[in-house]
């Protein structure tokens, strides 16, 4: 395990996890964990069938999100395997209710969003920070945002239309900018991941007009590791980033 780049990836059974998921176990001497909802649901046998370069394996690890025990369980299964290290965490899990009008929106889905988007990466955050400060490799802690969240660029993306999730990723940036400024060993960044073809995605381009969101899961994904790559404390920690075309948002 010494010599493995060790990533875990939340919410991999779907979209930008699954994708970043697959580009990852591409690569020799990776060990993906991904984290499902439930490790022995069927879709846990698919994954485990995915393409892996020599010296790559996958690790599947029950986690809901809201749970104040399934990291630690997690994270016990993860000792048991052999794995005392992690070099990159993504929390990437989440969940985007219907938009519509400010004025109709359901209170429960905030409450829902802020619980999921925002609390779930601390829950994630504590269970896995021994094991980031165990890297040989600047760990990093990118965190999977949006443009939604950007508060000076509400109205630019009509995001009163997306309440719930804006708030809620706006929170999460938040905790990802006190992770940064609570370790100055971590690499911590905010990542938008540009408007992807993805469900959510897709509901998100409709919204601002289009028929299809701009951005597909594999460029997407292949900017977005390509910015972990070459994240460093200095020059990336701390930002949130388009990872599109390389801007950075304001908060």
């Amino acid at each position: 395990m010494a010599d493995s780049t060790v990533v875990f990836i939340t919410g991999v059974g779907r979209g930008i996890g699954r994708g970043l998921l697959e580009a990852y176990l591409l690569r020799p001497n990776y060990t993906v964990i991904g984290s499902i909802r439930d490790k022995h649901a069927p879709i846990a046998n698919e994954l485990n069938q995915l393409p892996k370069a020599k010296g790559s394996k996958l690790v599947i690890v029950s986690i809901e999100a809201t749970s104040a025990t399934d990291v630690p369980k997690a994270v016990d299964d993860l000792a048991s395997a052999g794995i005392d290290h992690i070099d990159i965490a993504i929390p990437n899990s989440g969940f985007t209710p219907t938009p519509g009008p400010l004025d109709a929106i359901d209170v429960s889905d905030v409450t829902k969003a802020i619980s999921i988007n925002a609390v779930g990466p601390v829950y994630l955050y504590q269970g896995l920070i021994p094991l980031l400060e165990k890297s040989k490799k600047s760990p990093k802690w990118a965190a999977m945002s949006t443009a939604a969240a950007s508060i000076t660029r509400v109205e630019q993306h009509s995001a009163h239309m997306v309440l719930a999730y804006g708030m809620s990723k706006a929170s999460q940036n938040f905790f990802t900018q006190a992770v940064h400024s609570a370790h100055p060993w971590i690499i911590a960044l905010s990542i938008h991941p540009g408007l992807v073809q993805t469900d959510m995605g897709n509901v998100g381009a409709r919204l601002m007009g289009m028929e299809l969101a701009p951005d597909t899961v594999e460029d997407s994904v292949n900017k977005v590791i390509l910015t972990i790559d070459g994240a460093t404390r200095e020059k990336t920690s701390g930002k949130f980033l388009n990872t599109i075309d390389g801007t950075e948002y304001p908060w």
